[in-house]
């Protein structure tokens, strides 16, 4: 594979796992071209550390003839017009999720992709989690699916921009139930055909930061799906009954299980490690021509889907259908 030179947008606390992997992990296939954030003294010292320019403008990033491709890692109403640019400047863009704040931006930034015939894929990484691909391997043992429950719990957020509804479009339906979406679609292969959710503000004074829902999919399963960021633990937990038994785990404390009756079978998974690598392991991989896009745009854009879905279903207190 040839070597990429990566920009990378937004280089906080999860734009550095990015940038770090690339510098320490991924030498002959990429290096760290530019980076751009919005603290100008922070940045300027990151570019030091990790002996690249820093560009206090996003658009000269994109711009920057040393970058071969875009990782846009940053508030999520920014993603549209980064996207533009780099449709623009022909620049293959990793978009960390939710892919937009509304499905017409989302829909306009994948199908603009398409038409300009230039590389989208989505920073969904929690489908590189060795439980969420287990549970996904494993669920035929659960035999035709009936029902699931799906929780996602965190502490509460102290990043200011996720109190702002301008720069984080939504809560936690946005930034933490929309990687509970991604996976059931995942784990499952169903689509969620109708929602029916409620909203609460319990710690942030504008925007939810606990969600509940009511699923129905594709094939007949039904669950609830439950986002917050609301109390001091956190939990990834994700329970398949099926006609055989119940396939459980927990993505985030590293459980696999099978239930029969009273019996609780341990299940063999792989140990937790970074997702963000592999991911763009695979990203490379497919700018180099050298396998499929391994999220491509449509998958973010389903999620989001989903999202809007809820948000509007808790804002009328009805089910909304996709």
């Amino acid at each position: 594979m040839k070597q990429w030179g990566i920009g990378i947008i937004g280089t906080g606390k999860h734009g550095s796992r990015y940038a770090n992997h690339i510098v320490s992990d991924l030498k002959p296939f990429a290096k760290l071209s530019a980076i751009c954030r919005r603290s100008s003294a922070t940045g300027q010292e990151q570019a030091r550390h990790w002996q690249t320019k820093y560009h206090a403008d996003w658009r000269h990033l994109v711009a920057d003839p040393e970058v071969d491709a875009v990782i846009s890692v940053t508030t999520p109403n920014l993603n549209p017009a980064i996207a533009s640019a780099c449709l623009q400047h022909r620049k293959p863009l990793l978009i960390e999720k939710p892919l937009a704040v509304t499905p017409a931006s989302a829909q306009t930034i994948v199908a603009s992709f398409e038409e300009g015939n230039l590389p989208l894929t989505v920073g969904q990484t929690l489908r590189y989690n060795p439980i969420i691909l287990g549970l996904r391997q494993e669920l035929h043992q659960a035999g035709k699916l009936l029902s699931f429950c799906a929780t996602h719990q965190l502490e509460p957020s102290t990043m200011p921009w996720l109190t702002n509804p301008e720069q984080a479009g939504g809560g936690v339906i946005f930034h933490t139930a929309v990687h509970v979406f991604d996976a059931l679609r995942f784990i499952t292969g169903q689509e969620v055909v109708r929602v029916r959710a409620s909203s609460f503000q319990i710690h942030n004074p504008r925007l939810e930061d606990l969600f509940s829902a009511q699923i129905e999919m594709s094939n007949g399963l039904v669950g609830i799906v439950l986002a917050g960021k609301i109390g001091q633990a956190r939990a990834g937990r994700y329970e398949f009954m099926g006609e055989k038994g119940q396939l459980q785990g927990d993505q985030i404390h590293g459980l696999l299980e099978m239930v029969h009756g009273m019996t609780i079978t341990p299940l063999p998974h792989n140990a937790r490690g970074p997702a963000i690598l592999p991911l763009l392991t695979d990203w490379l991989a497919f700018l180099s021509g050298n396998q499929a896009n391994p999220i491509p745009g449509e998958e973010g854009l389903a999620a989001v889907r989903i999202c809007d879905a809820c948000r509007e279903s808790a804002s009328t207190d009805g089910w909304v259908n996709l």
